[in-house]
């Protein structure tokens, strides 16, 4: 059965270290209830609208536009022949004006403003409207910002690569998650061309097919839900899967990304793509043998591969800064060159 997301006072404020070493979701309740984009909410969609349209820095965004027969889930086409809506560069004022010509729709088409970095696309909105995140420690990129408008839709299940402070602050938003180790239970689909960057489950929460993908219901046994009103903050740690609805006319989340790792660190995504290359057709007593020696070399975090050797030796096994990072990704280039 689904359970609830565990929910704690907001006014504790946020702990990063304790939400991260518990590496599980949990709701900061009412955390962001101050924000004066979530006072304009409660005035309605109109004032909320106006109060973004201030900020429009008047760089295009990306405006995803779906027919009203996809009900708001951004997917592939049902012959899938690619994806299920369009993607367009419009003014955001204009497209926020698009949004709200449809508010008293039924069959609106489906609105949808995805990640999109708010000191770029609208600068100052986040004088007044922002978390107190501590700095970012030295070697680390400090968390990324976005923001995300639309009517009532759905992102389909998928993971994020960073962890995630999701700030809800117009409409009623709800997550249902699942912890990475059900990969296999949730069925993922192409890893391109994907509807929002991410590989996305191929499984419609909102009307699973078990003849078709029956290792869900074992998923769903380990799903946790977590229902947002505006001022709640929801963290998840990197690679939770989790679908998102928007249930009201007008929704509008920020969200906060960030990686606890240093800035060095290259994307884990690109080791899964060279493994494909290197590993994924070997035979069964090879693949196993290197799973041995990803143990030894990278899962124990490097440790057990250079306690023994004095520094001088070490060579790649020694803990990674700036230069040698640079020289393995030479070394690494020469070598898928060649």
């Amino acid at each position: 059965m689904v359970r609830p997301v565990r929910s704690i006072d907001g006014a504790q404020g946020i702990d990063l270290p304790a939400l991260l070493a518990a590496n599980e979701p949990v709701i900061l309740r009412g955390l962001a209830a101050g924000w004066p984009l979530i006072a304009a909410g409660r005035s309605g969609a109109d004032a909320a609208i106006a109060y973004l349209k201030q900020f429009d820095g008047g760089r295009p965004i990306v405006g995803y536009t779906g027919d009203p027969t996809i009900g708001g889930r951004f997917f592939y086409r049902d012959d899938w022949s690619g994806l299920n809506f369009d993607a367009a560069r419009v003014g955001l004022s204009a497209y926020l004006d698009r949004i709200a010509a449809h508010l008293d729709d039924p069959d609106s088409p489906a609105f949808y403003i995805g990640s999109t970095d708010l000191d770029t696309y609208l600068p100052g909105l986040r004088r007044d409207n922002d978390l107190s995140l501590p700095p970012a420690s030295a070697g680390q990129t400090a968390p990324l910002a976005s923001i995300w408008i639309g009517n009532r839709t759905v992102a389909a299940t998928h993971y994020d690569l960073s962890n995630n402070l999701a700030v809800c602050l117009v409409g009623q938003r709800r997550f249902t998650l699942f912890p990475p180790g059900q990969v296999a239970n949730l069925y993922p689909g192409p890893l391109e061309p994907t509807p929002g960057g991410q590989v996305v489950s191929m499984v419609d929460l909102r009307a699973p097919d078990l003849d078709r993908y029956p290792r869900y219901a074992a998923a769903l046994e380990q799903a946790q839900v977590a229902d947002l009103t505006p001022g709640d903050v929801l963290f998840y740690p990197a690679l939770w899967w989790h679908n998102v609805e928007a249930l009201d006319r007008f929704n509008v989340m920020i969200n906060y990304w960030w990686n606890d790792a240093p800035a060095l660190a290259d994307s884990p995504m690109t080791t899964l793509l060279h493994a494909m290359l290197s590993l994924r057709e070997r035979p069964a007593a090879e693949r196993s043998a290197w799973a041995a020696m990803f143990d030894h070399y990278i899962w124990h975090g490097g440790e057990d591969a250079r306690a023994h050797l004095p520094p001088a030796m070490q060579g790649d096994l020694a803990p990674l800064d700036p230069a040698a990072a640079r020289r393995l990704r030479a070394k690494l280039l020469q070598r898928l060159n060649r």
